[in-house]
């Protein structure tokens, strides 16, 4: 508690009556098209279009102007839309380009990006960005971003409402120079979503990160905490007259796979072959349909691996591309603890072997204020693994009301079985809503029902949160319940027939002065589960305090209060836990350096009680990186548990390895070691992309089991060419 009192210790900089005006624009239409080369300076037409606003630093100095010069300007045509920025720069040598790949973390080096809500609903948006370099970096925003847990492209996937695996088609070009640099895109209008009409408003942020500074800064001010996802605050872009471009893309694709298994005596040797296609085709500028037929996703990273040190399951994120677009529209629920709809059961089974896709398609959008989706796959029997035919479908649409922040929606999804059984299926429906209460207070929330033959009665479960977020506050209080029978076979479930109430306590306090300390955010939360016997399961207490410097360098240091009761024995590695009550204490240290830095690292230590032991857990991640073209990420996780059954060690350490000749010619590479599960896995790409995701890959894995029961000892080869054709370009 002590931690959360300290802050009357500090002066903040926010003004008490601080106003958060919403700037506007009016967009350009240009006849002719541009030649994209990244001059900006002495392009007669740019110097004709008006320049944005200035923008408002959030960090450092909160208020502030942006510390250097930053000219932009916002045009269109009949088919492409066009940002360009000149990022002045007082010390251009000092200029940091951290990483070339596609879809790297912007956020740690000098970088630009914009963030457009073509539906003016104050949810949904297209975010873009570049470095000095010219790497492309795109992602789908969906529901102001939240639900996101920090996933990132080449570790994570999608949680949620950021989506940084959508790949669309665009350009941007850049150049260095003795002023700074400067960005030009070009954004093809058919890559996005809109609603064609004349004088339209777009919802429109910008944000330059300064890495000398480590400073933030956005075109809208912005109330501390939020971020450019912040569309119900965010600037706007009039005088739009859109007209539908026209979209239809075809997206063959060619593999040859050769594989090598050598857990049998002697080693066998399989080469395969393989051709689909994806159809994009835009039904209107805002609801568009895929379609798909032999679905592959040779060319998608392994999953990372992970170490079960409880009894409940473990979530890994989705990564297949096809799914992640548009996933937002399709998520109901709390991402990675209750989904509703979890598109990982389409294809893979539950050890994440692969299912053949025979095909499938999707319709997504929106219309008028209402987003639909609809969603049908098939997938092959595998009579190894016990898995029959099955078709999975899902229905979804969401209403929004104006720009109140609220909406109402439903969804409903399907797992029909195709092998003739009568009761082969599950089914389940859900209603969900949330209600804005202007910009800094929400109520949302979820019900559901399932449905399963062989289960009667005890099927709900639903969700109730209410939310308050501004000026550094983050207050929230809710409830979820999963009843025993509640049965989504094609959702996730962390844990089963539980009843969790939660509570969160956060502000983030930034001080006075221009010292090297910048903020401070104490906060304390408070989950627990009970199970419908009305016995606590859980408990969890958290009190931190996060200890913020202007250099990037960051401090936690909490201590957390836990509450387990075990009904059934289970086992932590080779070690078991008895049935029994434990409370516990545990102190926990975060350690950040700055991320601009060529070496970096984050750690994080817990050492307490454990069950009926002692807990020693380590887990950090070193990065490293050699100009732009190199990045070396270590990360290691490594528990030393000790209880009264036993002791046992859990270690997973993982190496990424990567180089970019240009931001669209890459190779990759991940070896993970994991001493429980004793398997050692070897995962490198090579991709020569030729847009959004296509062109060639090669790609090879080799996965290795030391425990001989497990007969697992093979390597992959892949080679795959996938080429988009524009048909109406």
């Amino acid at each position: 508690m002590v931690l959360l009192c300290c802050v009357a210790g500090f002066s903040q900089t926010t003004p008490k009556n601080q106003q958060f005006d919403r700037p506007f624009y009016q967009a350009t239409f240009l006849e002719t098209e541009l030649l994209v080369d990244g001059e900006i300076r002495n392009e007669a037409l740019w110097e004709s279009v008006p320049l944005a606003p200035d923008l408002i630093q959030i960090k450092p100095s909160f208020g502030a102007p942006v510390s250097e010069k930053t000219d932009i300007r916002v045009a269109y045509s009949a088919t492409t839309f066009y940002v360009a920025v000149v990022c002045y720069d007082t010390e251009p040598d000092k200029i940091v380009v951290s990483d070339s790949r596609r879809d790297a973390d912007l956020n740690d080096e000098d970088s630009f990006l914009f963030i457009i809500d073509t539906y003016n609903d104050q949810q949904n948006g297209f975010l873009f960005g570049t470095n000095a370099q010219g790497m492309e970096y795109d992602a789908q925003i969906n529901n102001e971003g939240k639900g996101n847990n920090n996933a990132n492209r080449q570790q994570g996937g999608v949680i949620g409402g950021t989506n940084l695996n959508w790949d669309a088609t665009w350009s941007v070009k850049t150049q260095l120079g003795d002023y700074g640099w400067s960005a030009e895109f070009a954004i093809p209008l058919r890559s996005l979503r809109f609603a064609s009409g004349e004088a339209k408003t777009w919802g429109l942020n910008f944000q330059r990160n300064i890495s000398k500074n480590t400073e933030i800064a956005y075109w809208t001010s912005l109330p501390l905490g939020f971020d450019l996802k912040r569309l119900a605050l965010a600037g706007k872009l009039t005088g739009l007259n859109l007209k539908n471009p026209g979209n239809l893309k075809l997206i063959p694709y060619a593999l040859v796979q050769g594989i090598n298994d050598q857990s049998v005596s002697p080693s066998e040797q399989d080469l395969n072959a393989e051709v689909g296609m994806d159809v994009k085709y835009s039904i209107t500028p805002s609801v568009t349909l895929d379609l798909t037929y032999n679905t592959d996703f040779a060319q998608v990273e392994v999953d990372d691996e992970q170490v079960n040190l409880d009894r409940f399951n473990l979530f890994f994120p989705e990564k297949r591309a096809f799914f992640l677009e548009n996933a937002g529209q399709f998520s109901v629920g709390s991402p990675g603890e209750v989904d509703l709809f979890f598109s990982r059961r389409i294809g893979l089974g539950q050890d994440g072997s692969i299912v053949p896709i025979i095909g499938g398609a999707r319709v997504s959008g929106k219309v008028g204020q209402t987003n639909v989706g609809l969603l049908s796959m098939f997938t092959e029997d595998v009579a190894s693994a016990g898995i029959t035919e099955n078709n999975f479908s899902v229905a979804r649409v969401n209403h929004n009301f104006g720009n109140s922040r609220s909406s109402l929606g439903g969804i409903f999804v399907n797992r029909q079985g195709l092998a003739g059984l009568d009761d082969d299926f599950n089914r389940v429906y859900a209603v969900d809503g949330k209600w804005g209460i202007g910009n800094k207070a929400e109520v949302n929330g979820f019900f559901a029902k399932s449905v399963t033959p062989s289960i009667n009665g005890q099927d709900h479960a639903f969700k109730l949160l209410a939310n308050y977020e501004w000026d550094g506050w983050n207050l929230n209080a809710g409830y979820t319940e999963v009843a025993p029978g509640f049965n989504p076979e094609v959702g996730f479930l962390q844990r089963t027939a539980f009843k969790k109430p939660e509570l969160l306590i956060f502000k983030a306090h930034r001080v006075n002065g221009n010292g090297s300390f910048l903020e401070m955010r104490p906060h304390l939360s408070y989950r627990g589960y009970w199970n419908f016997d009305n016995e606590q399961v859980t408990g969890f207490l958290h009190v931190d305090n996060h200890w913020v410097w202007r250099s990037g360098f960051e401090i936690h240091t909490g201590i957390n209060f836990t509450q387990e009761r075990v009904f059934a024995p289970f086992n932590i590695s080779n070690v078991t836990v008895p049935i029994g009550e434990y409370k516990n204490e545990e102190l926990q240290f975060v350690l950040i350096t700055n991320p601009n830095n060529a070496f970096s690292v984050s750690t994080r230590t817990f050492i307490g009680g454990y069950f009926n032991g002692m807990r020693y857990s380590n887990s950090g991640t070193a990065n490293f990186r050699v100009g732009n073209k190199f990045v070396s990420s270590l990360t290691m996780s490594h528990n030393d548990i000790q209880l009264e059954t036993g002791n046992t060690t859990a270690l997973v350490g993982g190496l990424r390895l990567a180089y970019s000749f240009t931001p669209r010619i890459f190779l990759q590479s991940l070896i993970q070691r994991n001493n429980v599960s004793e398997i050692t896995s070897v995962n490198a790409r090579f991709g020569w992309l030729q847009s959004a995701n296509t062109g060639l890959f090669v790609v090879f894995n080799i996965v290795r089991d030391d425990n001989p029961l497990d007969f697992l000892d093979n390597q992959t080869l892949t080679i795959k060419y996938t080429h988009r054709f524009d048909v109406l370009k």
